[in-house]
């Protein structure tokens, strides 16, 4: 029964991720770095791996500079392949080679993205029917598109 309840319960780091996002998406980017910043110190480098390609994820939305966000989601992608054991992060493979061929591509490295592109469309069928997995899947088609057929 308690272990019923603990896998019910909802997770708190993903919780306050979550918050920090929203923090984010309405328009306060440094500050959500300042928060994301401060959970990953505190999470440190035995932190749960799932939780860690998480915030990585959302750190990189948050850098100015491209060179910064290319380096939080190769963390992201890291930590991904660090937690391949949790279910979760099947459905986080296309999203996170998706954001990596969108690095590469405002850093002019058409090649990798191109690989990555090809990766994020691999890791596709592992998205859900639903609202974000269509996200996913249109945002890998524009990026086809921008990049040319002849992938």
């Amino acid at each position: 029964m308690a272990e019923q309840q603990k896998q019910a319960a909802p997770d708190a780091v993903l919780t306050r991720i979550g918050q920090v996002v929203i923090l984010h998406h309405a328009g306060d980017r440094e500050e959500a770095r300042h928060r994301l910043l401060e959970l990953w110190t505190e999470l440190g480098e035995g932190g749960d791996p799932l939780h860690r390609c998480t915030l990585a994820h959302y750190l990189a939305d948050t850098q100015d500079d491209p060179s910064d966000e290319l380096a939080w989601d190769l963390r992201a992608l890291t930590e991904a392949e660090a937690a391949r054991g949790a279910l979760a992060v099947r459905a986080l493979y296309p999203s996170l080679h998706l954001n990596l061929a969108a690095d590469y591509v405002k850093l002019d490295r058409t090649e990798a993205a191109r690989v990555h592109l090809r990766r994020a469309r691999g890791a596709a069928g592992a998205l859900g029917d639903d609202s974000y997995g269509d996200g996913v899947r249109a945002e890998i088609r524009r990026l086809e598109a921008w990049l040319g057929e002849g992938l």
